[in-house]
């Protein structure tokens, strides 16, 4: 098996790739976690789905590529250029709302209905507001982070915060967790109780 041949690639994920080279975008993610999200998503029809940390919108190509016609997304950014370029890409779609604003605001003013996916790429909703984006997930939901093991663009002592989330997440007790040294290092947990 390899598991580097990807087939299904979403039809606008080589445009956002250029596209993030011209603007000089350094933290794109990667192929691997795509496929990934976009499997999970599609394994829950009418789904509602959050997405923390927009960037340019390369994750966000794969899981609308996973969702159904009822489905919902919500993502998330601080970064007005790159959410104006998701905008670009993803903006026509109904079913997805591209939101500009700090995340920790997002987190701690969003009152909504709970989420069957959540990937936390950033740092609020993955190193601070855990628990509160958490809450956010429905019992059998998905609770997805990336970039777990050490990457070249980690500032100094970020391997600290990595350990630190990790042990946090394999003592909760309402989440099942897998811990995957593939792609860039994931972590998948599913909430099993309140």
């Amino acid at each position: 098996m390899n598991d580097t041949k990807i087939q299904d690639i979403p039809g606008i994920h080589p445009e956002i790739e250029r596209r993030s080279k011209e603007i000089g975008f350094t933290m794109p993610s990667d192929v691997l976690i795509g496929t990934f999200l976009k499997t999970l998503i599609s394994s829950k029809p009418g789904g509602r789905f959050l997405e923390l940390g927009t960037g340019i919108g390369l994750s966000l190509s794969w899981m609308i590529d996973g969702m159904g016609s009822d489905s919902t997304l919500v993502t998330v950014d601080n970064d007005p250029e790159l959410v104006e370029i998701a905008g670009q890409y993803f903006g026509t779609d109904s079913r997805v709302s591209i939101i500009c604003e700090d995340g920790t605001s997002w987190i701690k003013t969003y009152k909504g209905k709970h989420f069957d996916l959540i990937f936390a790429d950033a740092w609020p909703g993955k190193y601070s507001e855990i628990d509160e984006v958490l809450d956010l997930v429905n019992i059998g939901g998905f609770y997805v982070i990336d970039d777990m093991k050490p990457q070249p663009n980690w500032p100094e002592g970020h391997d600290k915060h990595v350990d630190r989330l990790v042990s946090y997440l394999e003592n909760r007790k309402d989440f099942n967790l897998t811990k995957m040294n593939w792609s860039t290092g994931l972590i998948v947990a599913v909430r099993v109780s309140d």
